[in-house]
């Protein structure tokens, strides 16, 4: 990707750059947890992009700013730039960064806790990969998206071991931990019967994002199991593994 941005800057191809930054941020820094660098990459790329106007690389490089915008708890900026990038990948017929986009709408909508707004954007999402066939292990984590959206609005007919399916199916590395997390996550919310459940999950997510490099996921793995310590009452517990996740 470095060599495609150097070939377009000497090219002066300002949508080239654009496509190129906005592809480097998400692919490279996004995953590994970069989320500064990220996002001062996507604000250089969304400026080429505004500058050239050509609506593919607005709608991939508004997508991936919106992501780091997500990413540093910017909700409404990322409402604001997703929206943006799936109506210019919608001019354009582009399935691919729009299915994207949607995703992390949903993701922004449910830490912002609108979750019926969440499952209808991950709905859109899976939708959309379904139809193009890309990334097929995504069609399930985004399936599990709209379960959890679903759990939390207070809906509890979810189907587990369809979910357990998908999640054994996932080819993914980047999706495993976020897979698990999901899962547990739906878990702890269900009932108290499923604690255990949820914590064995949650500790294959935090494994798994540790063992790919996942940073940023990872992150939000040890907040779920704080929650999960907090929701068993075992306050002691949670103070101690944190302790000992931040000293080592």
């Amino acid at each position: 990707m470095q060599r495609t941005l150097d070939i377009s800057i000497a090219a002066k191809s300002l949508w080239g750059i654009a496509i190129t930054k906005g592809n480097l941020a998400y692919f490279c820094y996004f995953y590994p947890g970069r989320i500064n660098i990220g996002f001062q990459t996507t604000a250089e790329a969304l400026r080429a992009a505004e500058e050239s106007g050509d609506i593919m690389s607005k709608g991939y490089v508004y997508s991936s700013h919106g992501i780091f915008c997500y990413a540093r708890g910017l909700f409404e900026e990322a409402e604001r730039h997703l929206l943006k990038g799936i109506e210019f990948c919608e001019r354009i017929n582009e399935k691919g960064w729009r299915a994207i986009a949607h995703l992390f709408l949903g993701e922004t909508y449910f830490a912002m806790g609108n979750f019926p707004s969440a499952k209808d954007r991950y709905e859109k999402g899976c939708g959309l990969l379904e139809h193009t066939r890309l990334m097929p292990s995504f069609v399930g984590l985004v399936r599990a998206g709209v379960a959890r959206s679903r759990v939390m609005n207070n809906e509890r007919d979810v189907d587990l071991e369809s979910l357990y399916t998908h999640s054994r199916n996932n080819k993914i590395k980047t999706g495993e931990g976020w897979f698990s997390k999901y899962i547990g996550e739906i878990l702890l919310k269900i009932d108290d019967q499923h604690l255990p459940e949820a914590e064995h999950w949650i500790q294959k997510a935090i494994e798994a994002d540790q063992r790919n490099g996942m940073r940023f996921f990872l992150g939000k793995d040890y907040v779920l199991y704080a929650e999960l310590f907090k929701q068993k009452g075992d306050h002691l517990n949670r103070s101690s593994f944190l302790d000992n996740r931040i000293t080592s």
